[in-house]
């Protein structure tokens, strides 16, 4: 099947959930909805339908769209159909090839949200694997994917609870994970700063878990993310979230260690800052440049840190989480050569560190 790169997509038929055609690859989705559910052969017929013809194309994919909305049965294979094909679909076929630009992210988040918040851990899972497979994706995508964890955390609700909702304020382990699988996922291959933009949701995130108990896994991952922010505004080459981010074993063995003792062991950690280095005025000029490549690309600003907004930032409601305070002795006792306004910060919240 030849897929029509020229379509505009209609973001209003996810909106107003209407079936504009009866038919995908020959099989009724009118007779699905009207069973409302999908079963195991309703799968392995749209499967094998949509790969034997090279996959779907727009309006296919709103229709599949739609039958993960309007239909509660669901078979246990129907989640990865949905997050292949639409993906395979948004990345690979759709314009600009392997890229995701603005306005295909605005047909995404329209469908996957519904009152405000998303809809399913399937419309979720299907959000992060788009900006895993994209060569780059808008921001607004990672930070919808991101405000849903501080979402289940503020409230103990949403598609990242089940059950009775959960203590707010409280990240569990699965949290951390989805938040460092979707960081991976927007910094690609590349050696790429955590963003402002997800800074920000980060920020939201550990406001929500400073007042619960600590959580050691948050804690390595959050003081790392902020680190890798203050070494690229201070105008360091910054290694890939992989090497930044990842998680520390000793993480596995921390069960009923005082939260003193892990906020210390967080910060003395030698591999914090490895793989920084200062970056030379060649190397930033290219880093401009090939910011704006993807800006023109993706139809939507990029969202650098800035020293002067971190330095606002951190402490910002007038006291500081134990995770900055954090942050704030290991820059104190490390003294990284970093930008004079994020000095001016260390020297002025390390007294309450």
């Amino acid at each position: 099947m030849k897929h029509d790169r020229d379509h505009v997509f209609d973001w209003s038929v996810c909106q107003r959930v209407r079936v504009f055609v009866s038919v995908v690859k020959g099989i009724s989705i009118e007779e699905i909805i009207a069973r409302g559910s999908i079963s195991e052969g309703d799968v392995l017929r749209l499967r094998s339908a949509c790969y034997a013809s090279g996959g779907i194309d727009a309006k296919e994919a709103e229709l599949l769209m739609m039958l993960d909305e309007r239909c509660p049965g669901q078979a246990r294979t129907w989640a990865a159909f949905l997050v292949e094909a639409v993906t395979d679909f948004l990345v690979e076929h759709a314009e600009p090839e392997g890229y995701v630009n603005a306005a295909n992210a605005a047909w995404l988040i329209g469908c996957v949200m519904r009152d405000g918040a998303i809809r399913s851990r399937t419309a979720l899972e299907l959000v992060v694997h788009v900006i895993d497979r994209a060569r780059w994706a808008p921001e607004s995508l990672v930070r919808l994917a991101l405000e849903q964890v501080r979402d289940a955390v503020v409230s103990g609700q949403g598609p990242l609870r089940t059950g009775d909702a959960a203590t707010p304020g409280r990240i569990t382990e699965a949290d951390v994970e989805l938040v460092r699988r979707i960081l991976y996922a927007f910094g690609g291959d590349g050696n790429v700063a955590v963003t402002r933009a997800e800074a920000e949701v980060l920020f939201d995130i550990d406001a929500a878990v400073s007042v619960g108990p600590p959580s050691p896994a948050w804690s390595d991952l959050f003081v790392k993310a902020l680190a890798n922010v203050v070494m690229a505004t201070s105008s360091y080459a910054v290694p890939t979230r992989e090497e930044a981010l990842r998680r520390e074993a000793w993480i596995a063995d921390s069960s009923g260690v005082s939260p003193l003792d892990i906020l210390r062991s967080v910060v003395a950690l030698p591999s914090l800052l490895a793989g920084y280095r200062a970056q030379s005025k060649e190397e930033a000029a290219l880093d401009r440049l090939e910011r704006q490549r993807i800006e023109l690309i993706v139809n939507e600003r990029v969202t650098e840190g800035e020293a002067q907004w971190l330095a606002e930032r951190i402490g910002r409601d007038g006291r500081l989480s134990p995770n900055e305070m954090a942050l704030i002795a290991y820059l104190e006792r490390e003294s990284p050569d970093i930008h004079p306004a994020l000095k001016d910060m260390v020297v002025r919240l390390a007294p309450a560190a």
